[in-house]
């Protein structure tokens, strides 16, 4: 939907002088619909990840991997990333 139509270059340029980001960051690539990514295909399909099926509601979607590569478990958008779920998950 168009949420960040700059390029791969145009958004590491502006993180970098806006944020001063500094570590790499993932290309801009598709969550949804026919051209979706496998990482997201994996993440969203059960039938491919073995634990459940979800949907990229919103940016910020968060998803729980193990050490291993295994799908743990998916944490809404709205949810800050210290939520007692995702705390509790990476202290055990």
């Amino acid at each position: 939907m168009n949420q960040e139509p700059g390029t791969n270059e145009e958004i590491a340029r502006f993180c970098s002088t806006k944020f001063d980001v500094s570590f790499p960051m993932m290309a801009k690539i598709s969550v949804k619909g026919k051209d979706i990514h496998p990482l997201y295909k994996w993440l969203t399909n059960k039938a491919e990840n073995g634990v459940k099926d979800s949907k990229v509601r919103w940016n910020f979607q968060k998803y729980m991997i193990s050490e291993e590569g295994q799908l743990i478990d998916s944490v809404s958008p709205q949810r800050v990333p210290f939520t007692k779920k995702i705390v509790q998950w990476i202290e055990e």
